[in-house]
């Protein structure tokens, strides 16, 4: 796709405002908890874009409309809504637990809970896969989609979009990254609804467009069905939204940062409506270029960049590149300030220096920021060979080791109060062991089935765990004294809303 000067135009003074706000917005941050939690004062509108801008990036705009254009068609949206309703639940059962105990990360609970194991196996597990996995697939898989429908070049891409979330987040931290992605949230939305009204136009509007399309605008699959069956969807996906809405660190980390609990609500159930939109601003599109570029397709994965080349006139180019690498850039900023935030806090603090001054740990979450981000750089070329099936393959085979295992020793850890250490360690251990064990032995089984038969499997050993040696009492947790733990109606009022939302989803589209 060519670009005029118009549209570079239009790219550069995009992401001139983003990063100069942004920079300006957290111009003070002089403490861990301002660099790490933005002060514990971010608002709901804030909180609501950013978790939908760090959810939305080039997995969704490449993964998402690849598989709607393909045999899965609208039911992999699934992820979206299953996603909408579990943030709400999470929003009146974990979220309010984890304000009230002043925690900076998901790992730090599980020590206040289990003990100090359990939370260094979490904090060098997560920053792990964060690193190697999530940045590095999210570079890889932003820089090949500029290359594919710009033209820039592989390396060039993944470095230019990696520089740039790292000038402000190496900067401001998490602040800087909020109010960046209230830019970049808005905008990769924008860009999706106007792709898809350009689409639905190309397609001859909506009665044609659902008539020729009748086959994949279903949101339940048969359970034979190989891409999404619905028994999958029922017994795994509910437990990767449980650990990616309510534990997984770069999306609970603008929770964490709230300035009220009402905030932190309001926030995650903002981000569950907005979540409402992705069938219509990437699904919808992929299936959309299908039926209207399908024949220019060597894969079902090029469905969304093939319909952005063909239909976005010039003009509109610059801005719909910034979308799109807005998209990759605020995933990579809260996935590096999140990994920078455990590395610092819950390895470096807690394990090697529990007395660093305030200016000690600022700076080593700035350094640690940017080694992160150097070695996605490096790590995310290789994900081009043929060894690793995909990217989409490479995230998904990889996070389910750290899915069930991390969901069971949270959730038994809050319904079973006598639970000991061992059991919360045997979940970390045990997790991985036994994904890897369906991974290598049934592998004919849909991987969320994996999840499910992991998880139940890991929550049998931790119940024999504690039949065996119960705590003689429950662990205090730590509590915010200046946090006021009630529920403002508009909360519920807002929760019903989104709920009702969805339903009329599922009906519509059953």
């Amino acid at each position: 796709m060519d670009l005029n000067p118009f549209d570079i135009g239009v790219f550069l003074a995009f992401f001139g405002v983003v990063v100069a706000f942004s920079m300006f917005k957290s111009r003070r941050e002089k403490t861990s908890e301002d660099y790490f939690l933005a002060g514990r004062g971010l608002t709901w509108p804030l909180i609501g874009l950013s978790i939908v801008a760090a959810n939305i990036s080039t997995e969704q705009f490449v993964g998402m409309a690849g598989q709607g254009a393909g045999s899965i068609g609208l039911a992999v949206s699934n992820w979206q809504l299953f996603g909408s309703i579990g943030i709400v639940v999470i929003a009146f059962t974990l979220l309010p637990r984890f304000l009230k105990a002043g925690i900076y990360t998901m790992p730090e609970y599980l020590e206040y809970r289990y003990n100090s194991a359990a939370r260094a196996l979490m904090a060098l597990t997560t920053v792990v896969i964060y690193v190697a996995v999530l940045l590095a697939a999210v570079l890889y898989s932003g820089g090949l989609t500029l290359n594919k429908i710009f033209g820039v070049g592989l390396i060039k891409s993944i470095w230019l979009i990696g520089s740039i979330a790292a000038i402000y987040t190496v900067w401001g931290g998490l602040k800087a990254v909020a109010w960046a992605d209230l830019f970049q949230g808005g905008a990769l939305l924008i860009g999706g609804i106007v792709t898809f009204f350009l689409g639905l136009r190309a397609c001859g509007g909506w009665e044609q467009f659902s008539t020729v399309n009748a086959d994949k605008l279903h949101m339940v699959l048969p359970a034979s069905h190989e891409g999404l069956p619905w028994t999958g969807v029922l017994s795994g996906m509910w437990i990767v939204e449980i650990y990616y809405c309510g534990l997984n660190q770069f999306i609970v980390q603008r929770n964490l940062a709230a300035k009220t609990l009402r905030d932190g609500q309001l926030g995650v159930i903002f981000a569950g409506a907005l979540w409402l939109l992705i069938p219509f601003a990437i699904v919808l599109p992929g299936i959309m270029s299908y039926q209207l570029y399908g024949n220019q397709m060597a894969a079902a994965d090029e469905a969304f960049p093939t319909l952005i080349r063909n239909l976005i006139p010039a003009g509109l180019r610059g801005f719909m590149l910034a979308a799109i690498a807005g998209a990759v850039i605020s995933s990579l900023a809260s996935m590096l300030n999140s990994a920078s935030t455990i590395f610092t806090m819950d390895v470096y603090q807690r394990m090697l220096d529990p007395q660093a001054s305030q200016r000690r740990l600022l700076v080593l979450g700035r350094v640690a920021t940017a080694v992160f981000l150097v070695a996605g750089c490096l790590l995310a070329p290789v994900l081009a060979s043929p060894r690793f099936g995909g990217v989409f393959q490479f995230i998904q085979n990889n996070q389910g080791y750290i899915w069930p295992g991390v969901v069971a020793a949270f959730l038994f850890g809050m319904v079973v109060p006598k639970a000991p250490g061992a059991a919360g360690v045997a979940a970390l251990i045990g997790g991985p062991i036994v994904y890897r064990l369906f991974q290598k032995y049934a592998g004919g089984l849909h991987f969320l089935i994996q999840v499910a038969l992991t998880f139940v499997i890991v929550v049998a050993i931790m119940a024999l765990i504690t039949l065996l040696k119960p705590l003689d009492k429950p662990r205090a947790l730590p509590v915010r004294e200046d946090l006021d733990t009630r529920t403002a109606p508009e909360v519920k009022i807002a929760a019903f809303i989104v709920l009702a939302a969805v339903a009329v989803f599922y009906v519509i589209f059953w």
